[in-house]
């Protein structure tokens, strides 16, 4: 008999001993912690201590999707991303930083929010948990106000692709981002069954970054 039980996480942090920076770096640390797995004894995990990020599913009244081009060094690629960013202004709710990434980024506003999906970037290496909503109903940001980007978004290319053809690059293993790939096949099944279970961008957020929830 299958089990009837609903598949669901559980978070259940382990009690942690010491914990230590062991690298400060510019965006986020390294630390360094003793951790107490009961039966299985004390171990050491070195992990990234992360502020977390959201990001943003941005869809258009013709079926497509908001995409962005970075350099991203670690993996020497130009990968297309969606608008996203880091949860480093203290007290800014999630869905806020979202419209102010997707403003900054693909200079865009959206009239209509909901929360998409919440997942863990590498949750054997890193604390980094990420937030993406899904906006609608976009409308351009007035050349006036618009962000004046540098470093690796300056010039960056912005497009619009259709979200059947985005998840098709998905399955031909064309696009490599993670955020994206998860979103991209979650919104595809939502809209397929005319976005039923969607959830407010309110909704609590318990798997946010561990560095968010001790602020």
């Amino acid at each position: 008999m299958p089990d009837a039980a609903p598949l669901r996480d559980e978070l259940s942090p382990r009690p942690v001993l010491d914990s230590v920076v062991s690298f400060a770096g510019r965006v986020w640390d390294v630390r360094s912690e003793h951790v107490d797995l009961g039966e299985a004894g004390v171990v050491v995990r070195d992990f990234v201590d992360h502020t977390g990020a959201v990001a943003v599913l941005a869809l258009d009244e013709d079926d497509r999707v908001v995409l962005v081009q970075q350099y991203r060094h670690p993996v020497g690629a130009f990968e297309w991303e969606l608008p996203a960013g880091l949860q480093d202004v203290d007290g800014e709710p999630p869905h806020l930083t979202a419209a102010r990434e997707l403003a900054e980024e693909a200079d865009l506003t959206a009239g209509q929010w909901h929360l998409l999906l919440d997942h863990y970037a590498s949750p054997g290496g890193s604390s980094e948990a990420l937030r993406v909503f899904l906006a609608r109903d976009l409308a351009d940001v007035p050349p006036d106000e618009r962000h004046e980007r540098d470093g690796e978004e300056l010039g960056m290319p912005v497009r619009r692709v259709p979200l059947d053809d985005l998840v098709e690059s998905v399955l031909a293993g064309d696009v490599h981002n993670g955020t994206l790939m998860i979103a991209a096949l979650t919104a595809a099944r939502l809209r397929d069954r005319g976005w039923e279970g969607l959830r407010h961008v309110d909704e609590p957020w318990p798997t946010m970054s561990r560095t968010r929830r001790r602020s």
